[in-house]
């Protein structure tokens, strides 16, 4: 317990440093929470065995702005609200999901003068996140305000993830914008970084950009990605 307390005073002190920094650009953070996620990647299928990925892409982060912002669903061109995020977890869950296809199978009994319609239906192993923490990361406290009301799901509806409080008992976290990317600071995880440079890689299509690719390189931060009792916030 003495170990736990030490470790939150820690945290305390690390957060008395990113509040109020004067001359820089400051960012609110909002923690969402949940016991599960998955990210399906753009490249499965029907996969018998797939793993979530451990990013959002471009459409996901844009789907959760308009989910919190639907005023936005109106404009084609915006200036975006959420301009950063980072996502981590405890680990990885293998779960069985029941699945059946669009199409039918017809068997045509001539004895009995029956056709039977089925659609088979077939067992695939998902990887799922276990316990996901998203830091979404709002230009305008207001736009935290907002957000802190509200729910998001991480890609799948059951997938819910709720606003949570930092260690502060706040719900929104004002800091540096700069520090966000400071390892073992609390904000440990993963973070596409959009955009096509020589490290970018495909990671699906817009769905709501006519379509188009969308690229980005993977921003990991900490020695240790994943959530500890340590780096959580």
């Amino acid at each position: 317990m003495l170990g736990k307390l030490e470790s939150d005073i820690q945290q305390e002190a690390v957060l008395e440093r990113f509040v109020n920094r004067k001359g820089t650009e400051m960012i609110y953070i909002v923690k969402y929470t949940g016991p599960f996620g998955f990210i399906k990647p753009w490249t499965a299928v029907r996969d018998s065995e797939t793993y979530s990925q451990n990013f959002l892409t471009p459409s996901i982060i844009e789907g959760i702005e308009k989910k919190l912002f639907p005023e936005l669903l109106e404009q084609e061109k915006y200036e975006p609200r959420i301009v950063r995020h980072r996502l981590t977890y405890i680990g990885l869950s293998k779960q069985q999901e029941q699945t059946q296809p669009r199409g039918i199978s017809v068997t045509v009994k001539k004895k009995e003068s029956i056709a039977v319609i089925d659609r088979p239906r077939s067992i695939l192993i998902r990887g799922v996140l276990l316990n996901p923490i998203l830091y979404i990361a709002l230009s305008k406290l207001e736009f935290a305000e907002r957000a802190i009301q509200q729910h998001i799901c991480l890609c799948r509806n059951e997938d819910v993830l709720l606003p949570a409080e930092f260690l502060t008992s706040e719900y929104i976290l004002k800091i540096n914008k700069e520090e966000f990317d400071e390892p073992d600071n609390g904000f440990n995880g993963f973070e596409l970084r959009f955009g096509k440079t020589k490290q970018s890689f495909i990671v699906g299509f817009n769905r709501f950009d006519k379509s188009k690719p969308m690229y980005g390189w993977l921003h990991i931060v900490g020695n240790n990605p994943l959530t500890s009792q340590v780096s959580s916030r």
